[in-house]
């Protein structure tokens, strides 16, 4: 194959004359040669021939943005749009959504997509795509549709040209995102759709139809179960799967017992092949990827979170006022707010009081569901960590917790058979009891379930992965979920570390002249 003139692929090999009755945009050269137009439905057409054609998206798209974009990024960008429908499957950390969001603008660019949807959990809609929007293509109109009806409705009746939702907003509103116009749908954390026999899957099920482009990503596909692969093969790749997934079960695994199975021998074929047209690059092969990819999720605090943060922060803005505002009584406030936000305080009896934490916990879920390898979570707050690491090993996560409860003895096997066997996955770690001298590498995704003050603290806690013996890139994920947890990341994000800082913090905090 070549290339001729930037408008055409030419093509000499052995049933490269069926391509002239096949393909209309094509014609015998003068040497007897075939020439196809280089575009887009030609490209397409040639894959159906099993012929991969490069995308015209190498030959002639600006990539748009702040940003260079990686060598890994470009050939995710040109995989997808030579696919109607493609899974994503690189990993957590490489940058995919930005790919994505180039491929669908030289899609709309050309012609071939008008009006694109973001399907994604409420965690990252903000600050992952909104965000990565208005980095990579700040000229393209862009709202999010989340809340009520009435709010949804507006967004898909306005001019934005890219939607972003989240995945059980469409159900229960499937008229108005029928309506909308969307010709090309991306599904981000994909995985929440593995299962065709759930209404969210139903409902997604009525926005596609055949001409609907469709991209699924995740990093982790099938991770649980190779049942799992069965409601993403429905939307991408039916004709390799059966429509019941009890029969699906029956391809892939064994009965073993009355109520179990175990995977059959060779599935990893089976669901290979089921997953196809695909794309995987993990992060230790994006060589120009840094060792470190920074990512927040945003969390909406519950009901009950927003009633204490906001009155502790009404009495505390009552005693600051008129009041010469120390870094220690900055630090104390700040801390009770921080407790409020992670899930947990102690009240005046010393007793400790524990909050709905549903919604930061369904974002932790999103990233351990995302993440190949081993996680550490960090958890300032002691109170805090056993209500976690019991929800943690009560939907059957292997767990172990790193405290300053915990003997040296214990903490050095738990560090051991971390990092040489197959379980713990997580390790919970109050920071300051890990944050210096530990090797803990068999994990490469850090979470942060609530920010620590501490600039030392918290880079020394990140280097647990981030050194000598780590063999993928690193990934940290920041949850953040009301102001206070906001400037106090950002304060960490810009290696802001004086007492001063703290207390210019707490003032914004509490919006008054600290």
């Amino acid at each position: 194959m070549e290339i001729l003139n930037d408008k055409a692929l030419v093509f000499d090999t052995p049933g490269a004359e069926q391509l002239l009755t096949a393909i209309g945009n094509s014609k015998r050269l003068s040497d007897g040669r075939i020439a196809v137009k280089w575009d887009i439905p030609e490209v397409q057409a040639l894959h159906d021939f099993g012929i991969r054609a490069p995308s015209p998206i190498e030959r002639k798209y600006i990539w748009t943005g702040k940003f260079k974009p990686y060598d890994h990024q470009k050939s995710t960008a040109s995989f997808l749009t030579k696919h109607k429908r493609a899974f994503c499957f690189n990993e957590m950390g490489t940058g995919k959504t930005a790919s994505a969001i180039w491929a669908s603008d030289y899609l709309m660019n050309e012609g071939f997509v008008t009006r694109v949807l973001v399907v994604c959990p409420v965690s990252i809609m903000d600050s992952a795509w909104r965000a990565d929007l208005f980095s990579f293509a700040i000229h393209r109109a862009v709202d999010v549709a989340y809340g009520p009806r009435a709010r949804r409705e507006a967004v898909i009746n306005g001019p934005a040209e890219i939607v972003v939702t989240n995945y059980d907003g469409i159900r229960g509103h499937v008229d108005l995102y029928k309506k909308g116009g969307f010709d090309l749908i991306i599904i981000d954390e994909a995985t929440h759709y593995k299962n065709a026999q759930t209404q969210r899957w139903k409902a997604l099920a009525k926005l596609v139809d055949e001409d609907t482009w469709l991209w699924m990503m995740t990093g982790t596909p099938a991770a649980q179960s190779p049942v799992d692969a069965h409601g993403l093969a429905r939307f991408i790749n039916p004709g390799a799967v059966p429509r019941s997934m009890v029969r699906w079960r029956d391809v892939v695994m064994i009965k073993t017992g009355q109520f179990t199975y175990e995977p059959r021998p060779g599935y990893q074929e089976i669901v290979h092949q089921a997953l196809q047209p695909a794309i995987r690059f993990t992060k230790d092969e994006c060589l120009d990827l840094p060792g470190i990819v920074y990512t927040k999720r945003k969390v909406e605090l519950t009901a009950q979170q927003k009633k204490y943060y906001n009155d502790v922060r009404r009495v505390a803005r009552t005693e600051a006022a008129g009041e010469t505002v120390t870094a220690v009584n900055a630090a104390v406030k700040m801390s009770k707010l921080l407790q409020i936000s992670a899930g947990a305080v102690y009240s005046d009896e010393g007793e400790t009081v524990e909050f709905d934490v549903s919604n930061r916990y369904n974002a932790l879920r999103e990233v351990l569901d995302e993440a190949a390898h081993k996680v550490l979570i960090f958890v300032p707050f002691r109170h805090t960590i056993e209500m976690l690491r019991e929800r943690l090993v009560k939907d059957g996560f292997t767990t172990e917790v790193i405290s300053g409860d915990v003997s040296a003895g214990n903490r050095t096997d738990i560090f051991k058979r971390f990092q040489e066997t197959k379980d713990p996955r997580i390790l919970v770690i109050q920071p300051q009891a890990a944050a210096h001298g530990v090797t803990l590498t068999a994990a490469d995704t850090v979470v942060w379930w609530a920010p620590v003050p501490s600039l030392e603290t918290y880079a020394q806690a990140n280097a647990r992965v981030d050194r000598a013996g780590q063999n993928n890139k690193c990934t940290v994920v920041q949850l953040t979920g009301s102001p206070a947890e906001a400037r106090m990341y950002a304060m960490l994000d810009k290696r802001i570390k004086n007492h001063d800082a703290l207390i210019s913090l707490y003032g914004d905090v509490l919006d008054i002249k600290a």
